[in-house]
């Protein structure tokens, strides 16, 4: 029965990791509520690891094409310097230069953060900034497609990003929230997101798989986290679809909602 009740804990936290991460209300902080409601003092590295890589897996098989797309452009620019190819590689240099800030913040002061930062009113506050920026950012509509971005527009969506190593302040919202604030249209916004999201997710899986191998996790937690493995891939696809649909429809302020009711009771109640 306790073994039982152990593979339907981290089935859960799988399940929060995949419906949480491509929404704008924060992953990591609704992690950090789970384990403390289930009773998981630290769910480990190697889950940490584990279900990130599953939610990468699913969110770049949904923007295969795009990935595609800018990888051959970018190539097919350099080589032949063609003005048609031209877009492409700008929008791959700006999600190069817009991933740089969460990178240097990231290998400067992740542990501090996560040390000092690591608490539910902490995750509570950044739930409730998190609602107001949504609710400011409600009804923009902007105008800058994939060609129109400049730099100014991906260093500053860069910084939201950093910020987002905060536990609690949600990397797609702090990034989306940004992308929207500098005149993207809502398609270019969560696209320019995404592709951000990828780089950082990659480095931060490779980083830390020495890590992993240093680490001794018991051989009875296999299976504990190929179910939550399995869990956050697939809830993290369709989670993904469904937030696509939020954000063509302009329907943000519903978050909003959201992370102030969450906030709000978690700092009355934990």
């Amino acid at each position: 029965m306790e073994e039982t009740w152990l593979w339907l804990k981290y089935l859960i936290l799988g399940i929060v990791q995949g419906v949480t991460e491509p929404i704008p209300v924060s992953s990591s902080g609704h992690l950090i509520i789970a384990q403390r409601l289930l009773g998981v003092d630290q769910a480990g590295l190697t889950f940490e690891i584990l279900t990130n890589t599953a939610s990468l897996i699913a969110i770049m098989f949904i923007y295969r094409a795009d990935i595609l797309r800018l990888i051959v452009g970018t190539w097919q620019y350099i080589r032949t310097r063609d003005a048609k190819y031209k877009s492409d590689f700008m929008f791959a240099m700006y999600v190069v230069l817009g991933t740089i800030p969460a990178v240097v913040v990231g290998l400067l002061f992740k542990d501090w953060i996560e040390a000092t930062f690591s608490s539910v009113k902490t995750v509570a506050v950044a739930l409730l900034v998190t609602g107001v920026a949504l609710w400011l950012i409600r009804n923009m509509r902007g105008r800058k497609q994939d060609g129109d971005l400049k730099t100014r527009d991906a260093l500053i969506v860069g910084l939201a990003q950093a910020v987002a190593l905060i536990p609690g302040v949600s990397r797609s919202g702090s990034t989306v929230i940004a992308s929207i604030a500098t005149g993207m249209k809502q398609d270019t916004a969560l696209r320019f997101s995404f592709m951000l999201y990828i780089p950082v997710s990659l480095g931060a899986i490779v980083l830390g798989v020495p890590d992993i191998i240093k680490t001794s996790e018991s051989p009875g937690m296999l299976f504990p986290y190929v179910l939550a493995f399995v869990a956050t891939l697939v809830v993290t696809y369709f989670a993904m679809k469904w937030f696509m649909g939020i954000m063509a429809k302009g329907n943000l302020k519903y978050f909003s909602y959201y992370c102030f009711v969450v906030g709000i009771l978690l700092l009355i109640f934990l």
